[in-house]
């Protein structure tokens, strides 16, 4: 059984960033219920998740049920399972808090996650169409590429 609920997915371009020879890929929020994690009343048990995920919270800071525990952003394609933990997702996006997803602005989970799909290429900043109809992408670091670049 999963600990992980799918809240929803969202085609994003592959590489982070939106360009007319762009591929997409299907990226998933997947939420951690508040309870995942959490010692049985009485007990002094272990939190098996607080290696991969951000801590469990307590009856205080979980006053209206509805908040997760965490948010976990993965693509279709992440593995899941590690020698840590079957639930843990090999190289996720990006891991929030519940708290933290609760209260995030669109905008900015948006530019997080296309930080996220983006790695350590530069972020695009244009996209030049020629006379011709060539097509080259202007990046931040002062490179070009094709569309088809890969990038």
């Amino acid at each position: 059984m999963s600990i992980y609920a799918t809240l929803w997915q969202l085609k994003f371009p592959r590489y982070g960033d939106d360009h007319g020879g762009r591929e997409w890929i299907t990226v998933l929020a997947q939420g951690v219920p508040a309870h995942v994690g959490k010692p049985a009343p009485g007990t002094e048990s272990e939190d098996p998740c607080s290696a991969f995920l951000p801590p469990a919270g307590t009856a205080e800071t979980d006053d209206d049920g509805q908040t997760m525990r965490a948010v976990v952003f993965i693509t279709d394609t992440t593995p899941k399972g590690t020698a840590r933990s079957p639930q843990e997702y090999l190289r996720p996006l990006l891991v929030l808090s519940g708290q933290e997803y609760a209260t995030i602005a669109f905008r900015e989970l948006h530019d997080l996650i296309c930080d996220a799909l983006r790695g350590d290429r530069p972020r695009l900043v244009a996209e030049v169409r020629g006379p011709g109809g060539g097509v080259r992408l202007l990046f931040e670091d002062g490179s070009a590429a094709a569309p088809d670049a890969g990038r």
